[in-house]
């Protein structure tokens, strides 16, 4: 049995189907009745186009089905991918915060580190500010205690030049 041509852009036939040669007579079209021959060209019709259906689907059905079920591994295979990159992505993350963490870390020693340098000096001056306090009480004091000794010695001069300056006799 041959197969009748292919169809055409609207679905219809483009050739006769099978048993029909051009210039023979055409079932159908009697001179009995116009719709006697409707039917029976309905029920070829519907053969044939049930015929070409179950042809195309056993020969691209497999084809279709190796292609659903690769697609379905595919898919499947992309959802494991993305699982595992979601994975790698979040170790990522962890590991980009671990080292932000090492680095906050070091900044912190760091600043530690500048911190007890201060204390350290501000100990070291305050131990120098009181020892040149210190040092100034004690020099004031020496001032203050030579300046008394020369006072003193200024008063012990003007007596003893009091006392060794001549005196006028008493007049009786």
């Amino acid at each position: 049995m041959s197969v009748p041509g292919p169809p055409s852009l609207d679905g219809v036939l483009a050739g006769p189907p099978d048993g029909l040669e051009a210039g023979g007579p055409t079932p159908g079209l009697s001179d009995a009745s116009p719709d006697e021959g409707l039917i029976e060209d309905l029920t070829i019709e519907d053969k044939a186009v049930e015929q070409l259906a179950e042809g195309l689907l056993s020969h691209y059905l497999p084809d279709l089905q190796r292609s659903k079920q690769a697609l379905q591994e595919l898919t499947q295979n992309q959802v494991v991918l993305l699982d595992t990159l979601e994975q790698e992505i979040s170790k990522f993350k962890e590991c980009h915060s671990m080292l932000d963490i090492n680095a906050l870390f070091t900044e912190a020693k760091h600043y530690h580190a500048k911190l007890v340098n201060i204390r350290k000096e501000m100990l070291m001056l305050h131990e120098k500010t009181s020892k040149l306090k210190k040092r100034a009480l004690k020099l004031q004091q020496k001032r203050q205690k030579e300046e008394l000794e020369r006072e003193q010695q200024r008063e012990k001069e003007f007596e003893r030049e009091k006392q060794l300056t001549a005196k006028p006799a008493k007049r009786t």
